[in-house]
């Protein structure tokens, strides 16, 4: 595809530094999982393997565009006033505050504010009554799942403490 001398490229640079990230941070989780028992493995890598394969074909695709002239390694796009606008700068924030808060709110009350906050920004507000109720929802089933059944090493808040004092094997 020929491009217009006036028209811009896309710049693949900053589409590209999601993926590469991904691999790397598979890369790092499937040296931590050498010692975990082969149930654990499996899923790890089946999980890393899918996420590996949808990243290489994405980067594959880029390298297409470039050989075709269709895309430079630019990163003019890795940040625009359009993140402000479409809220994706407010997910960043909110994915750090998640980290940072986990180890002092717990697992299911830090899962239940980040889904909440995730969810009325990309709704833009809408709605907030439902995504309440739905954040609920997974947060308690993350919970029930992660920590009463299968009694994972997640951080554990209040939300976790005042379960296991009133449940049997919370």
């Amino acid at each position: 595809m020929d491009i217009e001398p006036n028209e811009k490229k896309r710049q693949l640079g900053g589409e590209l530094v999601i993926p590469v990230l991904s691999i790397v941070f598979v890369g790092y989780f499937f040296s931590t999982i050498w010692n975990s028992p082969w149930t654990a493995q499996v899923s790890a890598f089946a999980i890393g393997g899918v996420l590996v394969f949808v990243c290489g074909i994405f980067i594959l695709r880029c390298l297409l565009w470039l050989r075709e002239g269709d895309g430079a390694l630019g990163f003019g796009n890795l940040f625009t006033r359009e993140d402000l606008a479409s809220g994706r700068i407010w997910l960043f924030v909110t994915t750090i505050g998640y980290c940072i808060l986990i180890d002092w709110l717990g697992f299911t009350l830090t899962t239940f504010l980040f889904l909440s906050i995730s969810m009325i920004i990309l709704s833009r507000g809408r709605n907030a009554g439902f995504i309440l109720l739905i954040s609920a929802a997974m947060s308690l089933g993350g919970w029930a799942v992660f920590i009463w059944a299968f009694d994972t090493r997640f951080p554990r808040g209040l939300f976790e403490t005042a379960m296991k004092a009133l449940l049997p094997h919370g």
